[in-house]
């Protein structure tokens, strides 16, 4: 793909989620998230399941993990813990999956969902990045996002934040006072409120 910025590096995000996911203890597993349909299992569960998507749609390897919409299960964890090994793996893959600049490349499919490959690439970005500090603020530990996966988050979560439809993936954007802190104008870009707490 011809452009005149490089590629975002997954790399900072997820091995920010990967330290934050190895710190979560089965005592908080059940706990809330600013996701209010989501407990911490299934917010792990998510990301688990985002990153094989949106790695098979960097590969262009379409099929039911790339075609399933997003809501239409609830997302969980093994009671096994096996997701504690599994979770870092597939978060590298979908890291390196995105150096690729072919990733970048075309057309692709995740979430049911057909769309250009660069659009793709940002929204995955934006969903590790926005789901590490629901990760982070539901198990109680800071969180400090690459700033160029904080930029691409707001430029994508900027436009129409405050009319979105009701189906929308994310909610109206929160009022947050000017001057805030860039990760949490992107927060309150994507509907959450950055001064939520368990």
């Amino acid at each position: 793909m011809a452009t005149e910025n490089p590629l975002p590096d997954f790399g900072p995000v997820t091995r920010g989620i990967v330290l934050l996911a190895a710190n979560v203890g089965d005592d908080r597993l059940a706990g809330p998230t600013p996701c209010p349909e989501y407990r911490v299992r299934n917010l792990l569960g998510h990301l688990l399941g985002l990153s094989i998507a949106f790695r098979d749609a960097a590969r262009k390897d379409l099929g039911p993990t790339t075609g399933t919409e997003p809501g239409t299960y609830m997302p969980d964890i093994d009671d096994a813990g096996q997701w504690r090994a599994e979770l870092p793996e597939r978060l590298d893959e979908v890291a390196a999956a995105w150096r690729d600049p072919v990733a970048w490349e075309g057309m692709t499919q995740a979430g049911g969902f057909t769309f250009p490959a660069a659009d793709a690439g940002r929204v995955a970005l934006n969903e590790l990045t926005v789901h590490g500090w629901d990760l982070a603020r539901a198990t109680g530990q800071p969180y400090a996002p690459d700033p160029v996966a904080l930029e691409s988050s707001l430029a994508m979560l900027a436009p129409g934040a405050h009319d979105r439809p009701a189906d929308a993936p994310f909610g109206p954007a929160v009022e947050i006072p000017e001057g805030s802190p860039l990760l949490d104008r992107v927060i309150a870009l994507s509907g959450r409120n950055p001064s939520w707490t368990p």
